[in-house]
């Protein structure tokens, strides 16, 4: 038996199709990015072929920012839900009829609904990285996480020489050939190596939460990309942040109130969660400064006294360095985070781009230096870009990895549009006369941008720096063992993983919501986490079948630890919590027992919270309100007797017990 199993761990089919599935999933990540870049360099001749606007040519990059922004946090959701691999597949075949719409129809109308079906799958990078999380060994799941995370930035990259190459040689429409070709050869390597994850939640999805997101980052977003050419104090871009903050603003309370909402913003307020998105949003707007500026930086023409008067291939050509810079720095990232962890990794990260876009503002004499410091940017986002997927899925419950991941890579979109308003707000605000009415962006603007880049570099580090450290990491639990003691071979780790389900109630089954229910092993490692929804529903994913240590706890109840043995994932294990937490104790008065004493509990700045009446014992109970200071209040039936008292409320139960004065001056006690 052991030497089965040992042949079976180190068998090299297992090793490969580990590594085919990275590949694989890279090179879709990769393809994804392209369609982000893709018609950038075509822009200024798009209205000319197309016969339209600039304005309206413009709409080319922004529909697929929107959609993508769209899709991201709705197509993560359903792969938890329904089947990570299955969304992956949905996905690439947007891209391809938006490719193949794009190609055929040949004119704006048509060019505009294909670059907006293929925003769609932009979504892919998180659910691949998820995918990650629940098929690859634990020892490699850092790396290839890293490269998954590093193919936005290599696919931005490098999209802006690609296309300006097979703009020039084939023509536009050559372009959405080769990716409908690329992304169906992707279908069938997906359909064909890619297994679909056992992971997934339970319940139903939230349409109106999704519409509702999809509405206020619809019009958030159009404000922040079209507001320099609406203008920003225009009624167009006024209206459009009015409905978004609205729109979010009655959101927010109602994902808090829905039994099972499209973003989990309880966990998402947690301080690793949060600060890492906010990290996100800093990162996206550092970056994308990069890719922005260093194109047009080369193509300034001589006359400025700064530019280089390239080409749009040849500055296009300048940026491969940068993408391959996070090609080759992805596996020293992950080398980071497997040595002093994922917030160490996003520390350094941020740092790098700080310095390097501090060089840029320097480094403008030459080609060579430009080049290089933008390469250096890419290694900076490379290290930060690998370290947040970790920091996610270490913080989250394992079956909701992918929608996780998905608001993070949201929130990374949301810094690149910023980023893209605020560069083009300061290369036209910014200029030198070049001619009669014309004007040139001046080398400031460039250095502003770069200073700009670096204080948001920087406070992405910050940020990271206040991440909480954590011990054991739940996307690294030990790998379940055989009765014999010896390891599972991965392939057997990925058929042996289950999800069960659960329910926390009270002892009359009535449920008790958001309780949090952690399972570790029988030697006390973490395995996962849940919060429980509002009809007290959980689902826990487990490396297998057997016996788990769990622990259950509720706002206002006792916590309660119990070993559960789960063995299947068809069956549903139900929690009881029993004893709620109060505040009791027994009222007298003058040393005699009564009923009907009112006692009441209220805070010192005067907000009421709860009353009582004690029974015919003189015993009365109150549930235990949140922790913190209150005033606690007994007056006699009779109403001629009252004595309050302060009492400081933490999470167990307290008994106070009061004796009464009859006649007694009412007075506050400490």
């Amino acid at each position: 038996m052991k030497d089965r199993l040992l042949a079976l761990h180190s068998s090299p089919t297992t090793r490969r199709s580990s590594r085919l599935i990275t590949a694989i999933l890279c090179l879709s990540g990769t393809v994804v990015a392209l369609q982000q870049t893709m018609v950038i360099p075509l822009l200024p001749d798009f209205p000319k072929i197309l016969g339209v606007s600039a304005d309206d040519a413009s709409w080319l990059v922004t529909v697929t920012l929107l959609t993508s922004a769209v899709a991201t946090p709705i197509v993560s959701r359903l792969a938890d839900m329904f089947g990570k691999r299955r969304m992956m597949l949905i996905s690439m075949t947007m891209i391809v009829v938006g490719s193949l719409v794009a190609a055929i129809g040949g004119n704006f109308v048509a060019l505009l609904i294909g670059r907006g079906l293929q925003g769609f799958a932009i979504s892919m990078i998180p659910v691949g990285i998820s995918i990650m999380r629940d098929e690859l060994p634990k020892e490699k799941v850092a790396s290839a996480t890293a490269l998954m995370s590093a193919t936005l930035g290599i696919g931005s990259a490098l999209g802006l020489p690609l296309s300006g190459l097979i703009f020039e040689h084939l023509g536009w429409p050559a372009i959405f050939w080769l990716s409908a070709i690329v992304g169906v050869l992707l279908i069938i390597a997906v359909a064909a190596v890619v297994p679909e994850s056992s992971v997934r939640t339970r319940g139903k999805f939230d349409f109106l939460g999704a519409v509702m997101l999809s509405t206020a980052l619809t019009a958030i977003l159009l404000a922040i990309s079209k507001g320099a050419r609406w203008g920003w104090t225009s009624e167009l871009t006024l209206l459009m942040f009015v409905i978004g903050i609205v729109t979010l603003a009655l959101w927010f309370p109602y994902e808090l109130r829905v039994t099972q909402p499209m973003v989990d913003l309880r966990t998402s307020a947690k301080r690793p969660v949060l600060l890492t998105n906010v990290a996100s949003i800093l990162v996206g707007f550092s970056m994308y400064a990069n890719n922005l500026s260093t194109t047009q930086q080369l193509q300034m023409p001589k006359i400025s006294g700064y530019g280089f008067e390239l080409g749009v291939m040849a500055a296009g050509l300048c940026m491969i360095p940068a993408g391959l810079a996070m090609v080759f720095f992805a596996p020293v990232s992950a080398n980071i985070t497997k040595r002093f962890g994922a917030k160490i990794t996003l520390v350094v990260g941020g740092t790098v781009l700080a310095l390097a876009y501090i060089a840029r503002v320097f480094l403008t004499g030459s080609i060579a230096l430009i080049i290089i410091s933008a390469a250096v940017v890419s290694i900076g986002t490379a290290i930060a870009y690998s370290a947040m997927p970790m920091l996610i899925m270490r913080s989250v419950p394992i079956t909701e990895t992918a929608s996780a991941n998905g608001l993070n890579s949201l929130l990374r979109s949301v810094g690149t549009s910023t980023s893209s308003a605020v560069v083009a707000a300061m290369l036209t605000s910014m200029v030198i006369p070049s001619g009669p009415g014309e004007g040139l962006p001046s080398i400031d603007a460039f250095k502003n941008i770069f200073w700009l880049a670096a204080l948001a570099a920087v406070a992405a580090a910050a940020a990271a720096a206040f991440i909480p450290r954590r011990g054991a990491k739940p996307e690294t639990a030990l790998r379940p063992v055989t009765p014999e003691g010896f390891e599972l071979p991965d392939a057997a780790v990925s058929e042996t993983e289950i999800v069960v389900a659960g329910r926390v109630v009270r002892a009359d089954s009535r449920p008790i919501r958001q309780a949090v229910v952690t399972v570790m092993d029988m030697e006390g490692r973490p395995i996962d986490w849940s919060r429980a929804d509002n009809e007290g529903n959980f689902s826990l994913a487990l490396p297998r079948p057997g016996r788990y240590l769990v622990v259950t706890s509720a706002d206002g109840w006792s916590p309660r630890s119990q070993v559960i043995a789960f063995d299947s994932a068809q069956s549903t294990h139900t929690v009881e919590l029993g004893d709620r937490l109060t505040i009791s104790g027994k009222v007298g008065v003058d040393g005699r027992t009564t009923s009907g004493t009112v006692v009441t509990l209220t805070k010192p700045t005067g907000e009421f919270v709860a009353s009582t009446v004690t029974d015919g014992t003189g015993h009365y109970g109150i549930a235990l309100p949140t922790s913190g200071r209150y005033i606690l209040t007994a007056l006699t039936e009779s109403g001629h007797g009252t004595l309050a008292r302060q009492i400081a409320v933490i999470a167990q139960s307290t008994v106070v017990d009061f004796d009464v004065p009859v006649d007694a001056e009412p007075l506050t006690t400490v």
